[in-house]
């Protein structure tokens, strides 16, 4: 079957997850911070993750937004930066993440080229507007899809069944991207053709299943796409 649709995890693959980080440390007043924004946002992003595996094994969902603040609050007791404004800047920025440089266009050609687009993610609604809205690609986007409408977090097969159900499409007229392995691993296992936008040169992760293709942004995607 020929790909009818172009699919993204949103944090990480659209947006620069590392952004809030990055634009507080360089705020008045931020020195703290400065020194040590990578290994925080490295920190929160592990975290961010590995408490959305743990919620979803153990059945104690809790949106997403919860999450990431549970995950910035170790992250900053790491780095023993106790301060409550910083909590609630960094929470903030996060609400508006930038997007790579790439999405508008991208996306853009995917449009033009007669592909239906959509975000799958584990991020609220509410987070996801945030970023969509900040980053001006709610006019290149079909539909913005919340893992909140099964109450589970990535990787359940559950999550990937809700594009079939939004778009009207069979898992193999999808080609899912992520910057996640793991998660565009699991999504091929699940019948999607996927990408997996390994920005920092990363190893591969060590699954059952592995991304049918590997790319360094996602400035081919629509070149891609049309091959498939």
């Amino acid at each position: 079957m020929a790909i009818k649709a172009c699919v993204f995890d949103a944090y990480g693959t659209l947006f620069d997850v590392s952004a809030a980080a990055r634009e507080a440390a360089g705020e008045p007043g931020q020195e703290a911070l400065a020194g040590c924004w990578q290994a925080l946002s490295e920190t929160w992003r592990q975290k961010q993750l590995g408490y959305s595996w743990l919620r979803a094994v153990t059945g104690a969902h809790a949106d997403f937004w919860q999450v990431t603040g549970e995950a910035l609050d170790y992250a900053l007791a790491e780095q023993k930066l106790a301060d409550p404004a910083l909590r609630e800047r960094l929470l903030a920025l996060y609400f508006e993440l930038s997007a790579y440089p790439e999405v508008p266009e991208m996306l853009g050609n995917l449009k033009e080229a007669g592909f239906a687009t959509a975000i799958l993610s584990n991020g609220s609604p509410e987070m996801l507007l945030g970023a969509v809205t900040s980053a001006a690609i709610g006019e290149v986007l079909d539909e913005v899809i919340s893992v909140e409408d099964v109450g589970v977090f990535k990787p359940d097969r559950r999550v990937y069944d809700l594009v079939g159900t939004a778009l009207d499409v069979a898992p193999a007229e999808v080609l899912f991207v992520s910057s996640n392995g793991w998660d565009a691993a699991a999504a091929s296992g699940y019948g999607f053709a996927t990408a997996w936008v390994n920005r920092v040169g990363l190893p591969m992760d060590r699954l059952p299943w592995r991304p049918a293709h590997e790319l360094s942004d996602l400035t081919t995607i629509p070149e891609l796409a049309g091959r498939l």
